[in-house]
């Protein structure tokens, strides 16, 4: 109250007063910590100690301020727990330290101080001047900082209490709260932010501030609290909406509260709210937190570029590196400049390739690097279009050094291009001409050629070997002798189908045949070979092998004027002109050539039809048959055929066969059956083509039969190989039918085989079993009638050859009857008279071997087992029943044979005995199991 003060201490019993205090002035504004007040009065301060301790503290009791001699008046002050802190009318701005009692630091602002407002510690205040203006101070660097959008009406400021918060504070007037953020570290520096605001109730004094609650007092002096609007997040996270959320986000990063802005992440789990926190933790060089940030939303690029320079001292290196993640490229470039590494502005600058901006910073930090950066500049320009810089840059970006002879080769080629580009041709050429580079000739010749430059280009693609490109710009220019010394290396066909042009326009034919041969262009070959050359082989030769339509037109005209009507006809059909070529036959009475023709292309019915009624016109029953067959008319077909004559009968009864075959008509196989046996004119025919005919309607059974009938007959006839291969065919045709085999055909059969083997044996030298064959044979004489004498005198002969004396006498006796006794060959027949005379009843008794059925031991050619009374399999090498443990089939008509025999067999014969087709050792397989076989075997009698 005026001069004087009274001061009391607070404790556990209550209030104790402990001083009273009387000044030299009415007292304006007073402060006190713990241990000190300071009173402001008449533009001077006291600083004095609440209580004295008595500790020989005299000097440090009391102290005013300022000294006498100073002239400037105190106009506000502040006392925090190390300092005092005061503000004049010049501007000065003191800091008074408390524990060494002396003067500290001090700032000089522009105009009079009129309040201050430090924080807790007095490192940072809020200072409002003359001017109304609010500026935050920090003792630190002695740096002062302009509060954004600060009220001329605000009565005070109160510093945020929280640790967390200690960039925070509010200004306050009547009715509204401001709330600022004091931001010592960002990428832009130290600043100040206007965070929001908030309403203040009618005569609220504000007295506190905490972690956004703000502590008032009222008029009548009980305190209540507020929560300041910036600070909504604290309070109602989990219950807020969406667009909430995005708000409180936003307040979260404006108070750099980013534990807080990452729960609200969570909440919103959207791709750009992390983003967002991601930005704010890299604007205010929180890398740990970015990394953390960037590694939950997947951002790899980010998180290996951040943990690359976490480790980084130099803050101003650090917020480079970080303003350019940012993409704020200007600032960047000022940060890097302003730290320990300027030149990372310019690897900057290139990556980015604002070339511009590199060359300016190259020639401060790296004049070694102009060249490859004029090179980089070069290149854009070139590709934007500005050759005259371009040509320039690349001059510039030449070293001579032959250290770095591959760019240097890059920023020639891009000389000689833009010197081209610029009109400068000459200069140009050389350069390309005089480079290493194929792909430089290549793109400066076409730059050349669009500007119609041919030759020079030419010969720069020439130079490259690009001589498709080349051959192509030399006949724009006309330039045919070029063209033909290129032509071998020429690939296109379109270049040399214009040569070749050029030469038949020439008159020079053998030249033009051969350029259009490597265009493959066979029609102009063909009309010059024909037109030209004369020379009909090589058109015919090409038609043939390309099968060119338009091609066999020509030829086909070419035989016509020549009046070759066959050829012509030939060409005619390959040319697809079926009907000119029928009309051209009708009239030439070329139809039998017609009719080759067409029957070996994929001709229509139609076709076929036209050529069998004029077959029939012209009473060629044969052919007609044959035609009308192909078109499916085989009741037509059949007509004809049985009207053939007797030279061509043969010939027609196949034909007639295959039809009815085709056919599968009753009616149809009942004409031609009786055609057959002779009842339509009274003449049978071969029985040959009426197994024919049961073999083309697959009746297998009556094929069998007329098969053994041929047999017969081949055998009366002494044809016995044409016998055995009838018998034989039909074997194995009902074998692969699964038809049971007739007891008298697989009897025939192994008859006539014993036979053939028989020739086998001797040739080998083996008359052994050559004896046994004959003496099966001999057995059953009556199917060998004309060869009756010549068979029982080879039975003699071999008999007595292999020692069975007893069977040679058996035979040579029945060879004495008179029937037989005058046939006999005069060179054998006093030997055989001699053996019947002198009997000799010796014989050599044949070897046993298993019966594979029932394993009963039997003569090895008895083909009929006494034990289980099966017929056996016979080897067809041998004639021999056949053996268990060495058993083998041939591979290609399956009949069983002996293993060991098959193989010694092969050693002088190629082909298997039974079916002649080839056989080698290698193709013979062991048969473990034969049971497959031993049942056939059963089947057939």
């Amino acid at each position: 109250m005026n001069n004087r003060a009274w001061f009391y201490g607070l404790s556990e019993n209550g209030v104790d007063k402990l001083k009273d205090m009387e000044y030299l002035g009415s007292v304006a504004s007073m402060s006190l910590n713990s241990d000190y007040a300071a009173a402001l009065f008449e533009g001077k301060v006291q600083l004095h100690m609440i209580e004295s301790d008595g500790l020989d503290q005299e000097e440090r009791e009391t102290r005013l301020f300022p000294k006498t001699d100073d002239t400037y008046r105190i106009l506000c002050h502040a006392l925090t727990g190390d300092f005092l802190i005061y503000g004049t009318n010049t501007g000065l701005i003191k800091y008074f330290y408390l524990e060494d009692w002396q003067f500290v630091n001090e700032y000089r602002h522009n105009v009079s101080v009129k309040k201050i407002f430090p924080d807790a510690s007095g490192t940072r205040l809020v200072l409002i001047d003359e001017k109304a203006d609010g500026f935050v101070y920090c003792s630190m660097n002695h740096n002062l900082y302009e509060i954004p959008n600060f009220s001329p009406t605000i009565k005070g400021i109160l510093w945020e209490n929280w640790p967390v918060d200690k960039g925070v504070f509010c200004a306050y007037d009547e009715d509204k709260i401001y709330t600022y953020v004091f931001h010592k570290d960002t990428i832009q520096g130290s600043k100040v932010i206007l965070a929001g605001g908030t309403k203040l109730p009618f005569s609220h004094n504000p007295v506190l501030l905490h972690n956004g609650e703000l502590t008032c007092q009222t008029q009548s002096g009980i305190l209540s609290n507020i929560y300041l609007t910036t600070h909504s997040f604290i309070s109602s996270l989990t219950d807020a909406a969406p667009s909430d959320l995005k708000k409180m986000l936003t307040q979260t990063l404006m108070l750099r509260r980013f534990s807080d802005a990452w729960e609200v992440c969570k909440l919103l789990d959207d791709q750009a709210s992390w983003n967002e926190l991601a930005r704010a933790c890299l604007h205010h060089m929180d890398v740990e937190f970015a990394i953390r940030v960037y590694r939950t939303i997947g951002n790899v690029g980010m998180v290996m570029s951040l943990e690359q320079i976490k480790g980084i001292e130099d803050h101003n290196l650090l917020a480079g590196h970080l303003a350019m993640f940012s993409s704020d490229f200007n600032l960047a470039q000022d940060l890097y400049l302003a730290s320990s590494s300027p030149v990372s502005a310019l690897e900057m600058r290139r990556d980015l390739q604002h070339w511009d901006s590199a060359l300016q910073l190259a020639k401060r930090l790296a004049p070694n690097q102009i060249s490859f950066i004029s090179k980089e500049y070069a290149m854009q320009l070139e590709f934007t279009g500005d050759y005259v810089n371009a040509l320039a840059h690349y001059e510039k970006g030449i070293t001579g050094d032959n250290k770095f002879q591959e760019h240097d080769e890059t920023c020639l080629a891009g000389v000689a291009r833009m010197s081209i580009r610029m009109g400068d041709i000459r200069r140009g050429v050389n350069q390309a001409l005089k480079h290493p580079s194929r792909l430089l000739k290549k793109d400066c010749a076409a730059i050349l050629e669009s500007m119609k430059q041919f030759s020079e280009a030419a010969q720069l693609y020439e130079k490259g070997q690009y001589y498709d490109k080349a051959a192509s710009v030399y006949i724009r220019c006309k330039n045919w002798a070029k063209v033909g010394e290129l032509l071998p290396n020429v690939s296109s066909p379109k270049i040399h189908l214009q040569y070749a042009k050029a030469k038949e326009a020439d008159g020079r034919y053998k030249e033009a045949v051969i350029a259009y041969e490597n265009a493959r262009d066979w029609d102009n070959v063909i009309r010059i070979y024909l037109d030209h050359l004369n020379n009909p082989e090589k058109a015919v030769g090409i038609v043939k092998e390309t099968q060119s339509l338009e091609g066999a037109k020509m030829v086909a005209r070419f035989f016509l004027r020549l009046g070759d009507y066959g050829s012509a006809i030939q060409f005619l059909v390959l040319s697809k002109c079926n009907d000119e070529a029928f009309q051209l036959a009708q009239q030439h009475n070329q139809m039998e050539i017609y009719a080759d023709v067409i029957s070996s292309e994929n001709t229509s019915n139609e076709d076929y039809q036209s050529i069998a009624l004029y077959f029939e016109g012209e009473k060629k029953y044969f052919q007609a048959g044959k035609f009308f067959l192909l078109c499916g008319q085989h009741a037509r077909a059949l007509k004809h055929f049985l009207k053939c004559s007797n030279t061509e009968e043969d010939m027609a009864i196949e034909m007639a066969i295959e039809t009815v075959g085709q056919a599968k008509e009753q009616l149809l196989t009942n004409q031609l059956i009786d055609y057959l046996m002779g009842e339509s004119d009274g003449m049978p025919k071969d029985a040959k083509y009426l197994f024919r005919l049961y073999m083309a309607l697959k009746q297998y059974r009556e094929a069998a039969r007329t098969a053994i009938i041929i047999a017969r007959e081949e055998q009366s006839a002494g044809n016995y190989r044409n016998a055995h291969d009838v018998l034989f065919s039909m074997y194995t045709e009902l074998r692969t039918h699964k038809i049971k085999i007739p007891t008298e055909m697989a009897t025939n059969l192994m008859i006539l085989h014993s036979y053939i083997l028989v020739k086998i044996h001797v040739k080998r030298g083996d008359h052994m079993k050559g004896a046994r064959m004959l003496i099966r044979v001999a057995n059953n004489i009556s199917k060998f009638p004309s060869h009756v004498v010549p068979i029982l005198t080879s039975t003699v002969i071999e008999c007595h050859r292999a020692g069975l004396k007893n069977s040679a006498f058996s035979f040579a006796s029945m060879l004495m009857r008179p029937e037989y006794r005058n046939k006999i060959d005069i060179k054998y027949k006093k030997k055989i008279e001699a053996m019947v005379r002198r009997p000799d009843n010796t014989e050599v008794e044949e070897e046993t071997s298993p019966c594979p059925f029932c394993g009963f031991q039997l003569p090895e050619c008895e083909l009929l087992c006494p034990g289980c009374k099966n017929n056996l399999p016979y080897c067809i090498v041998t004639g021999r029943h056949m053996v268990k443990e060495d058993w083998c089939a041939c591979p290609h008509c399956d009949f069983s044979a002996i293993y060991t025999e098959y193989k010694m067999l092969l050693d002088s014969e190629t082909t298997c005995p039974m079916c002649s087709e080839r056989v080698t050792a290698s193709q013979l397989k062991r048969v473990n199991d034969c049971s497959s076989y031993l049942q056939q075997d059963q089947e057939e009698p």
